[in-house]
């Protein structure tokens, strides 16, 4: 009698989870000192992440955080832009 409510319940999870575990970095190209918001950590020697390393839960953090980090916001070393990494499927 259980059985059909817990199965349920880990169908729900199953795809609440993947949700949850998003994750969006502030990084900055070395070579154009351009800065973007990316969903993957970067494997990337030329791209590093700034911010103190900071992860996000969701874009819109991301970004904003973007403004306050000194080498994504000073004219003279970059300029903010949004970049969005697609996953290989």
């Amino acid at each position: 009698m259980l059985i059909k409510p817990l199965v349920g319940v880990v169908a729900l999870a199953a795809f609440v989870t993947p949700a949850l575990a998003a994750e969006f970095y502030v990084v900055q190209d070395t070579s154009t000192k351009r800065c973007t918001v990316v969903d993957k950590r970067p494997t990337a020697s030329s791209t590093v992440v700034v911010g103190d390393g900071a992860v996000y839960t969701t874009r819109e953090e991301a970004m904003s955080a973007m403004k306050t980090v000194k080498v994504c916001s000073d004219s003279t070393t970059g300029t903010s832009t949004t970049t969005t990494t697609v996953p290989k499927q």
